[in-house]
């Protein structure tokens, strides 16, 4: 199920029942499109998430963290403005569609009241949170602007008068004066009809309440069962796991849903588990963007550089040919004479005769000289084109690597890395540091085993040169992704069981390139075998006497062995 209008009906119930009269104590905006209000209601703080995402738009009380900008965005200074200190005092859907409104009581810096309503549009990439004057229904400020050129039909402009989205001119499923006959009593009441006549129906909404109708003794009934679910006293918020990785939610049990299925004990929790790594994985790539950006252009640039002296390299290979040609020449110099173009000579390397180019200005010795300095120019070429291919491939995989720890860093993380590319060459030093609290160092990754083993993983190459060559003792186990960019995994045990080393090598594999791959090979050996050459890369090592695993990722198994 998406977020369609019959979960927003029962996301506004459950909001009205924990927030209703709450007062508004904070106001911030962590992302480009989400705002956070802090809510003091029922005797403790809830965090209420709106968010205008083009992808995960929606609205909830969320448990996650969340990391502010070090300058508020204005949008968010207006918002603190007029609803800090405010009075949640009602939340109303618009009709069944997936409008809401936040109506607050608020007051100006004279003491007056004020009655502002924030309106949260849940519409794809057109989402929206507009913030209105109610007395005049006048637009304050929204978190996107929408010029007259953006949209003919609907401006969203500071001081413009608000406009609600244009009607899809459907039928509200809870006016039950108003549902068609076909709908309410037909058995044949098709999916495509619910969708195309009543407001709010997802696909998968329609479909279910489609099968229901097939089977109905009493269509009438089982309509109004089916809508009234969504109440507050039909809810059972449902998280399906369905295959090949998908998930979907319910407000609750859908029987056309085949899967595993967990239930949660209000939808706001559902939603947590549900976006978790959605939407914060979508964060961190506008939080990094440059860091994707650079990443993946200096890849580009190496894999380019390695084309060419690798063609460069197979050129060079007939380098021995200038030496068996000089070594010919010198052994039949007198039957070579000045001024010859070319000559043809018995080959002593191969059977059969070999034809040599001469240059006429150039004496015997002299051209026999020339082709023994060629193939020492070519040698050592050779041996020059060896070290930048080798140099060349370490970068990409240094590359990589960062491009790997960038797709499962946390946002706190972001500047730990940054730091590392910095201290690269890739980033400019920063020229003066910023005013603020001083930023603390993160801690590897903590899990534990089934056995209660502790196992560390690094977060960033930085730390993975940490963790492995000054947190480990020599006689703890060290775990690789075999030839694929990842973290270091340390298992803090001289001993431990097949069982440690599986689980250590499925988090290793998990925190690769490869996590989203089967049968990863994963290398293990003790740390006492594993070395830093001199001026290695962050995070590179060599290793040798290990060991093999072939592990398949799981996210699941990743969180229960987390430390929380």
């Amino acid at each position: 199920m998406t977020f369609d209008g019959l979960f927003t009906h029962a996301m506004v119930q459950e909001l009205n029942r924990d927030l209703k009269g709450g007062k508004i104590a904070k106001v911030y905006q962590p992302y480009e499109n989400e705002i956070i209000l802090r809510i003091r209601a029922n005797r403790q703080n809830q965090n209420l998430l709106l968010s205008a995402h083009s992808q995960y738009a929606r609205i909830q009380i969320s448990q996650q963290g969340f990391t502010n900008p070090q300058e508020p965005p204005h949008f968010c200074m207006i918002l603190r403005k007029y609803l800090e200190n405010g009075v949640l005092q009602s939340i109303n859907q618009v009709e069944n569609d997936r409008v809401v409104h936040f109506n607050i009581a608020s007051r100006n810096e004279l003491g007056d009241q004020m009655d502002i309503i924030l309106v949260v549009e849940i519409m794809g990439r057109h989402s929206n949170i507009i913030l209105l004057d109610q007395t005049d229904n006048t637009i304050i400020n929204s978190i996107k602007h929408i010029s007259p050129s953006q949209n003919s039909y609907r401006t969203i402009l500071p001081n413009s008068p608000y406009k609600p989205a244009p009607s899809q001119d459907k039928v509200n499923p809870y006016d039950f004066s108003q549902i068609s006959q076909v709908l309410m009593e037909s058995k044949k009441a098709s999916q495509r009809a619910i969708q195309d006549n009543l407001q709010g129906f997802s696909r998968q909404a329609a479909k279910e309440l489609a099968e229901r109708l097939d089977r109905a003794q009493d269509p009438n009934q089982t309509y109004q069962d089916f809508i009234q679910a969504f109440d507050l006293a039909g809810l059972q918020p449902s998280l399906y796991q369905l295959d090949q990785g998908k998930e979907k939610f319910t407000a609750f049990p859908y029987s056309t849903l085949a899967g595993d299925r967990k239930d949660y004990r209000t939808l706001s929790q559902l939603l947590d588990r549900f976006y978790d790594q959605k939407a914060e994985r979508d964060r961190i790539h506008q939080l990094a963007s440059d860091l994707y950006s650079l990443v993946n252009n200096e890849l580009k640039k190496n894999s380019k550089k390695l084309d060419k002296i690798t063609k460069e390299q197979e050129d060079s290979q007939a380098a021995d040919s200038y030496r068996v040609k000089g070594e010919v020449l010198t052994a039949y110099l007198h039957e070579v004479q000045q001024g010859m173009s070319s000559i043809r000579l018995d080959n002593f390397y191969e059977e059969g005769q070999i034809e040599i180019d001469l240059d006429p200005q150039k004496s015997p010795a002299d051209n026999a000289q020339a082709y023994f300095s060629r193939y020492q120019k070519m040698k050592t070429r050779q041996k020059r084109l060896k070290e930048q291919i080798q140099a060349t491939h370490q970068e990409i995989n240094y590359l990589e690597s960062v491009l790997a720890q960038l797709d499962v860093v946390s946002q706190e993380d972001i500047e730990e890395v940054r730091d590392e590319l910095r201290s690269q060459g890739y980033l400019k030093a920063q020229t003066r540091k910023k005013k603020g609290k001083k930023q603390k160092k993160s801690k590897p990754f903590h899990f534990k085993a089934s056995d209660g083993t502790d196992i560390l993983v690094g977060r960033n190459n930085t730390q993975n040169d940490e963790l492995t060559g000054r947190i480990a003792n020599k006689n703890d186990w060290w775990l690789h992704t075999q030839n694929i960019p990842g973290s270091h995994v340390i298992v803090r045990s001289a001993n431990p069981s097949d069982q440690t080393l599986e689980e250590a090598a499925m988090l290793a594999a998990y925190y690769s390139k490869y996590r989203d791959s089967a049968s990863v090979p994963v290398d293990t050996v003790q740390v006492k075998y594993v070395n830093k050459p001199n001026g290695a890369k962050p995070g590179f090592v060599t290793y040798e006497g290990q060991t093999t695993y072939f592990v398949t990722p799981s996210k699941d198994k990743v969180q229960k062995l987390a430390v929380k």
